[in-house]
């Protein structure tokens, strides 16, 4: 069953939104446009929001994750809670 135009632009809004955090969070780092030129809202064909992050350098996730307070060096996974 198709989508109806409602959920798409609702998801589509909630994954831009999430892009753009993350793209000005990247910047607040002071990673250039480079580093996450690749980030991009994405919309399920269910209407879930999704955001892609693309490829990015080691050094640049590095800086990334000790910036979110998770030394790049941890060596294990996160545990998350389920994502519904």
């Amino acid at each position: 069953m198709p989508m109806d135009m409602q959920t798409y632009r609702d998801g589509r809004q909630a994954a831009d939104d999430a892009a753009n955090a993350l793209r000005a969070a990247l910047a607040g780092l002071g990673l250039p446009e480079r580093v996450w030129v690749d980030v991009r809202p994405m919309v399920t064909n269910s209407g879930k929001p999704y955001v892609h992050l693309g490829m990015m350098r080691a050094d640049a996730v590095a800086a990334i994750a000790e910036a979110i307070g998770t030394p790049a060096d941890a060596g294990h996974a996160a545990e998350w809670p389920a994502c519904s």
